[in-house]
This record gives structure tokens, sequence and C-alpha cells, in this order.
């Protein structure tokens, strides 16, 4: 499952001064009480001046059709407007503009571009992505080491979808050494979070294993989540 674009307007502000940081504010409250009328009135001349919380928030309103006919060319220039000042979340959309093709033609290797800045960054939806197309092979040659890297900096981030992701690559051994052990694990972590599929192979896996590895495998799973992924395996 690939993460789609997050529509959530952005608190972030790196302003320039107390008066632009005043506008900024305006807009904001205006999209978060519905009046994106007024939120546009506030942000593009900020976006337009070159402010990227505004270039990112105008990406998101012409994306999303908020207040303004959709436009997926229109968002597409402001997230790239935003992008290539290395923010983050613009350079995530950006890759997903481009991975679907809306807005611009689409173009894998793009996609790949864009989500690897963001999550060199440390945008967990991009780590997500990025596994994902390293899993598959869309833009890049496939790579199950690339894939379990990202996978893996996504899950210690808390992000169910790789968790369990990585479950399954240990589970077949795909990019890393086979151990249902750790798939156990990371199918535990992941079904704690909220994803009953990954209880249903946790528990299908647990048949292949002793009850010392199932209570190895609880007690690795309790340690990851208590120490906020910090330590998870052996």
């Amino acid at each position: 499952m690939i993460k789609h674009i997050a529509i959530l307007l952005t608190l972030l502000m790196t302003l320039s001064s107390p008066l632009v940081a005043q506008d900024f504010q305006k807009g904001l409250a205006a999209a978060q009480a519905g009046d994106f009328a007024t939120a546009l009135k506030e942000w593009k001349p900020l976006a337009e001046a070159g402010d990227v919380d505004a270039q990112y928030n105008l990406g998101i309103m012409y994306d999303n059709g908020y207040g303004v006919p959709q436009d997926y060319a229109e968002a597409v220039k402001w997230y790239r407007l935003a992008a290539e000042q290395g923010y983050a979340k613009a350079q995530y959309n950006l890759g997903t503009m481009y991975e679907y093709g809306n807005g611009v033609p689409q173009d894998y290797k793009e996609a790949v571009r864009w989500y690897r800045l963001a999550a060199e960054q440390g945008n967990v939806d991009a780590q997500y992505n990025l596994a994902i197309m390293y899993d598959n092979g869309k833009g890049v040659l496939q790579d199950d080491q690339e894939a379990i890297k990202w996978y893996r900096l996504a899950a210690e981030q808390g992000d169910v979808d790789a968790q369990n992701n990585l479950a399954v690559m240990y589970e077949y051994g795909n990019g890393v050494l086979q151990d249902n052990t750790m798939a156990h694990m990371w199918y535990n972590i992941a079904s704690a979070n909220g994803d009953d599929e990954s209880g249903e192979w946790r528990d299908e896996i647990a048949k292949k294993m002793t009850t010392a590895a199932i209570e190895k495998a609880q007690a690795m799973a309790r340690e990851c989540m208590s120490s906020g992924y910090t330590k998870c395996g052996y």
C-alpha cells in the first residue's frame, strides 16, 4: 500500500517577519474555520514572495480543491516551489504527484528522487513509499536490501504498514536472513498498533515456531515498543 498525499494544513512556520507571521496566521485561522477564500487571499502573496509554508499550503488547496477548483498542475507548481526549498512534506507530495501522474506525466524515477529527498530528512511517509519503490522495482532496480533499510526506518517511527512489511521481509527472507522470530515480533507490533491482518499472520507464523521462540518474539516486541522503537531485535 502506497501512502497518499497528506491533506492536513501545516502548522509549521519558518517566517521571516512578524507581519508575515501575522498574515500567515490569518490564513491558517481562516482555513481551520473552512474559509478557504480568505486563506487563499492571505497565503498567495506570501507564496509568491517565496514563503515555503504558504507555498506548501497552496499546493494542498489546489490538490484537494479547498476553496479553489481542483487543479493538479497548479498544485504541482506550488509543491515544487516549496520542495526546491527543501521542504520535506512538499517533496513527499511532489513525489506522489509524479508516481500517479497527477498534474505531471507519470514518472517513477522522479517520484523516487523526491521521495528520497524527503525520506533522508526523516519524513516517514516518504521512507515507506521509497521502500515500496525498491520492493517493487518502480523507478529503481528492484533491491530487497534497500527496501528493508527504508521499511525499518519507517517502522522505527511507528508506521504500521512498514512494520507489517518488515515482518513479511523477515518471514520470507527477502533482503535479510529468514527469521520467524523477527517476523513474529514485527507482526505483533503492527497488530498492537491496529493492523488486524498482521495479528492473523503472526498467529500463522507462530504455528511454525517453538514455544520458546514465540516467548522470545513476544518479549522482543514488548522491549521494542517500550523503548520507542530503539531496541528492536536481538
